[in-house]
């Protein structure tokens, strides 16, 4: 289902049908600002205007990068402008607790009606407290509150200052504004002149104080970390006598040259040692004829002499071979010098392989003794750092005392010489002077706001109670929420002494009766074969007028010559006997108890029209109504008239009318408007759909047609579309 568009009208609706609640409201609020407004005490508000700029100078100070921009510094200027310290030096300079006294203890400042309310209340919330003895942690509390020191006069009088002094900066500029109220114009302008001065001379002395304790701290600080650079030092002076430490320092350069130099050459010497040792080794392995192959022997330059020499002595002998025998002297003399050669050479041979050895020998010695000074040397290295470690702590902590003491003197100096320095730069631009006008009440703002409030105000809290009023108003509401159309819409009566229920016989053409023949109308045109001849008149609560309703719509159906028969099947708050004065000794009840089998059905004033009264009330009506004798009599009833109307008790207080249900055609509800609510109508028709269905039509009762808002539409036309889908 679409959502059910909001135009204009329907904000006009509410305002029409709420406007005793918007002029009620208007006239409330209109009248306490009028009388606020012109009974108010008239204030003069005298302003000054400073300005308030940062102190740039840093006397001493190298290389600050700090930023300038600082956000919070204006608002900690006007708290500072508008504290309790500010207020007591104007109270001093002005001697107000003696001058000017009676200016803030008059009558001026006697607390309002609803200050005087709220001390009332809570005296006598205390005095509640005392007598019932509760909560003793909290009377203990305010009874030490009230053994606190009373303020002196200049106090309050400082209090009252600093609670009336207003500070705002003027747009887009470093200018401030600065203004007090008092009754008194004169007494204002004093004030305000004098708070810059009290500004000025509060922030000097709150710098004197910081910086007097800052020196103060420091100069405790100082001597302290100066005694700790003396120990300090002290202990660094006696490590150095005991550890040499002079002669450490340059050990401790050397060492790491020594070491890289010794470990160089013991790379070295291990490479040859290891080449040697692999000439050694091949020599002794091999054959004579095999050694003159390896180069330290055949490169020897004795070895290539005597090979050369061996040479020639081989050629010689091969020369004179030619010329002489064998035994020849000359032969055997060239022989004897070849042999004697050859003897030289492996001789050489010896040497050279006894040579390798000695080098071998040596190449390894050489390595060890490199490889032990390594060691020592590291060893030496390893016990030097040890020494210098602790030496570097202490001559650590020796730095960073000195450095911490210097910052330590530095910045005393600093503060001695900067602590007179104003940190805030404050001028007077323009003095205040004496108000010639008041500043408060303004009576013309105030009648404005009034007005503007109390229409807006009221007009909001309409929408509000129309937002909480859940009531049953229109048939449009009726329809779209409820889903069940609407037989009529009857009048609200404010005649004094009238009897609604005999309206339509009594009152003939009045509006309500006019209201009533559309409801008959509706009831009978609801049906396109033929009128409902049962009908039940029931609601969902007692008050809302469904006797009322039955009653008038029995006289407006028997008054078009229909013969009619109205029931009170209410058993348990019958009222058409009084209705129509009539004897109530038997009836329904009766005759459904067995009691009276004769004829229970009485006359009215109408010819057509009958009644059958209620009858005694019985203990337990439901069980009558739920009987055979029930049937049997609405069987009987229905052969002899043309249409009988029962009224019924609310479907939400018991089960009468679920139990009538089965022997009607039709169910008309009785809603009281502003009165019925939607959740009660909900819950009575979900009971009633869920027994067995019928069509339900509603009426809605006692509706002010005075109020714009009433859409007098009866609705028996979509009541009659409605009917086949309900049954």
């Amino acid at each position: 289902m679409n959502e059910k568009e909001i135009h204009l009208r329907d904000y006009l609706r509410i305002i029409e049908k709420r406007k005793a609640t918007i002029l009620t409201f208007f006239i409330i609020t209109f009248t306490i600002v009028v009388i606020g407004t012109f009974t108010a005490t008239p204030m003069y508000e005298a302003s000054t205007n400073m300005l308030i700029e940062k102190s740039e100078s840093k006397p001493l100070l190298i290389n600050d990068y700090s930023v300038n921009y600082d956000p919070e510094f204006l608002e900690t200027q006007f708290q500072i402008i508008k504290s309790n310290a500010v207020a007591r030096r104007v109270v001093e300079l002005l001697s107000l607790d003696t001058n000017y006294y009676s200016e803030f203890t008059g009558g001026d400042f006697s607390p309002s009606l609803i200050g005087r309310f709220l001390s009332w209340f809570s005296d006598l919330f205390s005095v509640i407290i005392k007598i019932t003895g509760v909560n003793d942690y909290s009377l203990s509390e305010s009874t030490i509150d009230d053994k606190k020191e009373t303020l002196s006069p200049a106090g309050e009088i400082a209090q009252i200052i600093s609670s009336s002094i207003s500070v705002e900066p003027v747009r887009n500029s470093r200018v401030v504004q600065v203004s007090y109220l008092s009754k008194n114009p004169v007494l204002a302008t004093l004030i305000i002149n004098s708070v810059a001065k009290a500004y000025i001379e509060e922030v000097l002395e709150m710098r004197m104080r910081a910086s007097e304790y800052a020196i103060s701290w420091m100069s405790k600080k100082a001597e302290e970390e100066g005694k700790k650079l003396e120990k300090a030092e002290n202990l660094l002076q006696e490590y150095i006598r005991e550890k040499d430490i002079v002669t450490i320092e340059d050990r401790v350069a050397i060492i790491p040259q020594k070491l890289a130099e010794l470990s160089t050459r013991l790379t070295k010497a291990e490479a040859d040692r290891k080449e040697i040792e692999a000439i050694y080794k091949k020599l002794a392995v091999i054959t004579e004829s095999e050694a003159e192959t390896i180069p330290s022997v055949y490169l020897s330059k004795t070895f290539q002499s005597i090979q050369e020499q061996i040479l020639k002595s081989e050629q010689n002998i091969t020369e004179v071979s030619k010329k002489y025998g064998e035994k020849h002297p000359v032969m055997k003399r060239a022989i004897g010098e070849l042999q004697g050669l050859k003897e030289k050479k492996s001789s050489e041979i010896s040497r050279v392989v006894k040579s390798a050895l000695n080098d071998f020998e040596l190449a390894k010695t050489n390595e060890d003794d490199l490889r032990n000074l390594l060691l020592q040397t590291k060893a030496e290295a390893v016990n030097l750092n040890e020494k210098f470690v602790q030496y570097g702590i202490l001559k650590r902590d020796v730095d960073t005392n000195r450095q911490l003491y210097n910052a330590l003197v530095t910045k005393i100096k600093e503060q001695r010489i900067t602590e007179k320095i104003q940190p805030v730069n404050v001028w007077v631009i323009d003095a205040a002077e004496t108000p010639e006008h008041p500043a408060k009440p303004r009576k013309k703002l105030n009648v404005l706001l009034g007005i503007f409030f109390g229409i807006f105000g009221g007009m909001g809290l309409a929408f509000f109670i129309e937002y909480l009023d859940n009531t049953i108003k229109s048939s449009e509401d009726v329809e779209e929420n409820l889903h069940i159309p609407v037989l009529g819409i009857i009048p609200f009566s404010k005649k004094k002494n009238q009897r609604i229920e005999n309206i339509v016989v009594d009152e003939p053409a009045s509006l309500i009766t006019e209201n009533y023949r559309a409801l008959r109308t509706s009831v009978m045109l609801c049906s396109a074969e033929k009128p409902p001849q049962t009908i039940l008149v029931t609601s969902m609560a007692s008050g809302e007028g469904k006797t009322t309703t039955a009653a008038n719509l029995a006289f407006t159906i028997a008054k078009t010559g229909k013969n009619v028969l109205l029931v009170d099947s209410d058993l348990r708050r019958p009222r058409l006997h009084k209705v129509f004065n009539l004897e109530n000794t038997s009836g329904l009840s009766t005759f459904l108890s067995g009691v009276s089998s004769g004829d229970i059905l009485q006359k009215s004033s109408v010819g057509n029209l009958s009644v059958m009264t209620s009858g005694p009330i019985p203990p337990i009506p439901s069980e009558l109504l739920n009987s055979v004798r029930m049937e049997k009599l609405v069987k009987t009833l229905s052969s002899k008239f043309d249409h009988i109307i029962f009224d019924s008790a609310p479907v939400l207080s018991v089960t009468d009318s679920q139990i009538l249900i089965r022997f009607i055609d039709s169910i008309i509800i009785v809603a009281r408007a502003n009165h019925t609510t939607y959740e009660a109508a909900r819950k009575g028709l979900k009971i009633l759909k869920e027994i067995e269905p019928h069509p339900i039509g509603m009426v809605i009762n006692a509706v002010d047609t005075k109020r714009g808002w009433i859409n007098h539409y009866y609705g028996y036309d979509g009541y009659c579309s409605r009917v086949a889908d309900d049954s």
